[in-house]
């Protein structure tokens, strides 16, 4: 049985939610599956991923093959990563705490960029919002010398 990872569309009309699901690959794209082992949501800013970490790594050096963006969302979880640091303990050029190390430093790294990304989007949202007091203040201005002359 080819056993493909991928998405199951859910949710309403231009608003698709997703669950990241292991099933045969001649099953239909909202049909039966084996295993659901996460979500996917593309409205939210930056998109939510809740992923079964272990399971997902399981089924992936299994060798359950995942769809393209389903790859991506592994990658981006640190799945690929920790396959590819497995295999080097298996062949013995480090050991798992080691490999461990590694992967928590990689996830360290990831988030410490997750948490710049939005602290430059809440710095861009707050000077907007500044910017737009304060054209809102120099009309609010102009309103009222435009009525005091006028009296």
């Amino acid at each position: 049985m080819a056993t493909k990872i991928r998405l199951q569309r859910g949710g309403r009309k231009s608003y698709a939610f997703y669950s990241i699901v292991i099933a045969d690959a001649r099953a239909p794209r909202d049909g039966k599956f084996t295993e659901k082992i996460g979500t996917y949501n593309p409205n939210t800013n930056p998109a939510t991923v809740n992923l079964n970490f272990d399971r997902a790594l399981y089924w992936v050096e299994t060798g359950a093959q995942p769809t393209d963006t389903v790859r991506n969302i592994l990658s981006a979880e640190g799945v690929y990563l920790m396959k590819h640091l497995r295999g080097g303990v298996k062949k013995g050029a480090f050991d798992e705490a080691t490999a461990q190390k590694k992967f928590d430093a990689w996830k360290a790294d990831k988030q410490k960029g997750l948490d710049k990304v939005a602290a430059e989007v809440a710095k861009a949202k707050k000077d907007a919002a500044a910017k737009e007091l304060a054209q809102e203040k120099k009309m609010n201005e102009e309103i009222a010398k435009k009525v005091a002359k006028g009296c």
